[in-house]
């Protein structure tokens, strides 16, 4: 025999809704009393507070084996990578120089790119160092902070500089700079004690023929060894070759 289970009104759902969330003869909320919910919120706030306070824990005994200045695992490369500015896909620096939209966002990255190295703000946080020798900041034992990296002052750049530039680095002229960055490595010794010098050559023979003349600055496109070594972004900006500018110039 098939009983059919009678079907509920919509009033009567709503009514069982109701005492549902509130029974006034039971007092209870959503099914507990307040005693339950007290309990429960309790055993929640002490559960949730212990994780908490395990992961805060976690992280200040990991924080203190860490330093502020350098990473604590970090891979030693044998030559650091080089990179060119304004940053490009594909490293390609393509403009139309009657089209000012094809070259101006690259004056803004430049223009970005080189305010660190505003004379002014290397001279209060650089310092003026002797070339031709590793500016060595030795800790001895004994933390040896804050460091401060050597001056590289925009100047040094001459006409890739973009100091009163009505040539915005040359890209209005045909004559664009292309900045060229070394990455940075920490207490990286670069060019066994001698200076080292960026230098230019087509990949190809068709590259050779299309290179043309350019000028590096600062000359020959020279990266001092007293840029090095590097401790860290908190001291240094990156050290740079010249800049050069193509019937114009490289910058290193």
């Amino acid at each position: 025999m098939v009983i059919q289970k009678e079907k509920k009104s919509c009033g009567q759902v709503v009514e069982e809704w109701k005492e549902f969330v509130w029974n006034p003869r039971t007092h209870q909320f959503m099914g507990r009393t307040g005693t339950s919910w007290a309990f429960i919120l309790l055993f929640y706030l002490i559960f949730y507070g212990f994780l908490t306070a395990m992961f805060s824990l976690t992280m200040w005994v990991m924080l203190q084996t860490v330093s502020d200045h350098t990473p604590k695992y970090q891979d030693r490369l044998a030559t650091p990578g080089l990179m060119i500015r304004p940053k490009t896909e594909n490293l390609d620096v393509i403009v139309n120089v009657s089209d000012t939209e094809s070259w101006d966002q690259h004056v803004q990255k430049l223009n970005k790119f080189l305010e660190p190295y505003n004379d002014s703000i290397q001279a209060q946080k650089n310092d003026v160092c002797r070339p031709g020798r590793y500016y060595e900041q030795p800790d001895n034992g004994v933390l040896n902070y804050p460091k401060r990296a050597c001056q590289f002052n925009r100047t040094q750049l001459g006409d890739c500089s973009g100091i009163g530039d009505p040539t915005h680095y040359g890209y209005s002229t045909g004559q664009p700079c292309v900045f060229i960055k070394m990455n940075r490595v920490i207490n990286f010794y670069a060019g066994a004690n001698q200076s080292m010098n960026v230098t230019c050559a087509g990949k190809r023979d068709e590259d050779a023929e299309n290179l043309g003349h350019f000028v590096m600055f600062p000359a020959n496109g020279n990266i001092d060894l007293m840029y090095f070594p590097y401790y860290g972004k908190k001291f240094h900006v990156s050290p740079r070759g010249g800049p050069g500018r193509w019937r114009g110039r490289v910058v290193s």
